[in-house]
């Protein structure tokens, strides 16, 4: 792209968009990836797949698990040690609605291995358990309450370990349009669930924040981040917000450190991006926090002066404290975001995840590309330059991507759920057998 100076910075004044180059790899080489066959799953909606799944896989040590439904629904896991490429497969009693892309399955190990795990929730009663013993045993008690508050119409299920070894677990109560964000607690030491902000967002019963993943950065401080939809419609998504607890959840800071008045609600949330209603700006993406600790935020949205939905990541300048939005793909297709429940979307919600250096790794599928596993590479210090390559160019249909957030913590490694899957609008189905469940294992 060439334009004159004057022109670019007028858009840059106009959009609050920081340019950039893109550059496409379309070569037939593609990067050093293994896919790892682990089984055949359900594939006629994308609820193996999608995004918000937090965590399809996660490792304790050097063992690791990955759940999914069968092609009759029932939950299942397999499990094996990092250097092994068998996988051990265990079928559980429980089953879920797969016709319903919201019910995926949600796992997360403590810091004694022990597994817990969530299924089946999409404004519905708690689904949780928890295994019997440490990290190689995958067999369940019953299903118990965590706290036993607000738990009867729970959606978006997410575990997240903390550095002690206990878990965080958040969960939207209500449903859409008019729903709030809990916070609970799994104290290790005690084996107790407790509740720590109920709620933490609160929609008062009008709109609901839609959260992304909560990043915890090395300093142990956790970033959290949403959007607000007014009605069940996805058009009506708008605005990007923020929060920061220094302190695990306790207390929680706007972006220039200011102390929110619990529970945040729409009154008092910091805006870190206004984008307005019928902005095709889409819930429940990712978040990641940098080396330095800087929190980025990656989804995507048709700018004001935009063609089509284009990728953006917003990120928090350490410099400046001013928040940056990039623009990180050149997109040409066009399509629209509106109507009730699951999309089928020719892009996926992408995952955000940054290396050791502070580059910004994107992941990513878009039809204009195939269809395939790409990933979009933004380089440090100011991210003007964001090179697209292509991790398996077979097209996965209507896959999202979720990954191990332990291996890829611990060892530099990113390893991806991989699975072609169908999806139809709303929840509707896509007439397709099951598929080969794999798991994408990269070092960038």
């Amino acid at each position: 792209m060439k334009y004159n100076l004057q022109i670019l910075l007028l858009l840059f004044i106009s959009a609050g968009i920081l340019g950039c180059d893109f550059e496409n790899d379309t070569s037939s080489t593609e990067p050093d990836v293994n896919l790892v066959p682990v089984d055949f799953g359900w594939a006629q909606s994308s609820v193996n797949t999608v995004v918000f799944r937090i965590n399809s896989i996660d490792s304790h040590d050097n063992f690791q698990v990955i759940s999914y439904y069968d092609d009759e629904g029932a939950v299942k896991l397999a499990s094996r040690y990092h250097d092994e490429t068998d996988w051990q497969i265990y079928s559980t009693p429980f089953t879920g609605d797969v016709t319903n892309a919201h019910n995926a399955i949600s796992i997360g190990f403590d810091g004694d291995g022990k597994l817990h795990m969530v299924w089946g929730l999409h404004n519905a009663p708690m689904q949780y358990v928890r295994a019997d013993h440490p990290q190689d045993s995958l067999s369940f008690s019953d299903p118990e309450p965590m706290t036993g508050e607000f738990e009867s119409s729970v959606t978006y299920p997410q575990f997240f370990k903390l550095p002690d070894g206990d878990l965080l677990f958040m969960y939207r109560d209500g449903g859409s349009g008019r729903g709030d964000i809990m916070l609970n607690r799994y104290h290790l030491q005690e084996d107790r669930w407790s509740a720590l902000q109920h709620p933490v967002i609160d929609g008062g019963g009008e709109l609901s924040p839609y959260p992304n993943p909560i990043a915890i950065d090395r300093d142990g401080g956790w970033h959290l981040s949403w959007n607000w939809r007014e009605t069940p419609d996805v058009a009506s998504n708008h605005n990007l917000a923020y929060a920061y607890s220094p302190d695990e959840g306790e207390t929680w800071l706007t972006s220039s450190g200011d102390r929110y008045d619990l529970p945040i609600n729409a009154e008092n949330a910091d805006i870190v991006r206004e984008i307005p209603q019928n902005s095709d700006l889409i819930n429940q993406t990712t978040m990641a926090a940098d080396a330095d600790g800087n929190p980025l935020i990656a989804t995507y949205w048709r700018a004001d002066d935009g063609d089509v939905p284009q990728y953006h990541v917003i990120r928090r300048d350490s410099e400046s404290g001013e928040w940056i939005t990039h623009q990180v793909t050149e997109r040409t297709l066009d399509f629209s975001l509106s109507g009730y429940g699951t999309r089928r979307i020719p892009i996926a919600r992408p995952l955000a995840i940054t290396t050791e250096d502070n580059r910004i790794i994107m992941i990513f599928r878009d039809f204009e590309r195939g269809g395939g596993v790409s990933a979009s590479i933004g380089e440090p210090p100011n991210y003007s330059e964001w090179s697209i390559i292509d991790l398996d160019s077979t097209s996965v249909g209507l896959w999202e991507p979720t990954f191990d957030p332990s291996k890829w913590k611990n060892d530099g490694e990113l390893h991806l759920f991989h699975q072609n899957v169908g999806q139809g609008q709303g929840e509707t189905l896509e007439e397709i057998s099951a598929q080969q469940i794999s798991v994408l294992e990269w070092k960038p």
